[in-house]
């Protein structure tokens, strides 16, 4: 194999596609659906209805700095990661 200075360029140009298909398909949707549950997250109130990851459902009774408090049913109150929301059902 010849020492031409373009052989070597030519040899990352492969890696240099994979790595920008990656980017493009991979990488920056899940920075963008992060960013989105972020901003959902911090937007939550009391009286909104969540829907946790684990599928429990409630209403958010206290907002402190990292956690809710939900009301699952009349009696049943749990503390909950705001991490943890999956999606708002409703917003009040």
């Amino acid at each position: 194999m010849p020492n031409n200075p373009n052989a070597a360029f030519f040899q990352f140009v492969p890696l240099i596609f994979i790595f920008a298909i990656f980017y493009f398909l991979l990488i920056r949707p899940q920075k963008k659906k992060q960013k989105e549950h972020q901003e959902l997250v911090q937007k939550l109130a009391k009286n909104d209805e969540v829907v946790t990851a684990g599928g429990i459902h409630g209403t958010i009774v206290n907002v402190k700095e990292k956690t809710f408090i939900l009301r699952v049913d009349e009696q049943s109150k749990i503390q909950i990661d705001k991490s943890a929301v999956a999606h708002v059902v409703k917003k009040r």
